[in-house]
């Protein structure tokens, strides 16, 4: 699975960091960074964070 996200669209609202903790977080001055290429296990997860996604910032590829 590949997780991309269009960093121009987000906003660092960060509830991808709720829905999927294990690919998304917040660094110490409040920018997402996530796992580019996450275990299969975590397809789940990621694909609420990007449903959640305000923007709709988030794409899953395989």
């Amino acid at each position: 699975m590949k997780v991309v996200v269009d960093m121009n669209k987000c906003q660092d609202h960060g509830q991808c960091v709720f829905a999927a903790p294990d690919v998304f977080s917040m660094d110490d001055d409040g920018h997402l960074v996530y796992v580019a290429d996450p275990d299969d296990a975590l397809r789940e997860e990621v694909e609420e964070a990007a449903d959640v996604c305000p923007l709709q910032a988030i794409r899953i590829g395989d």
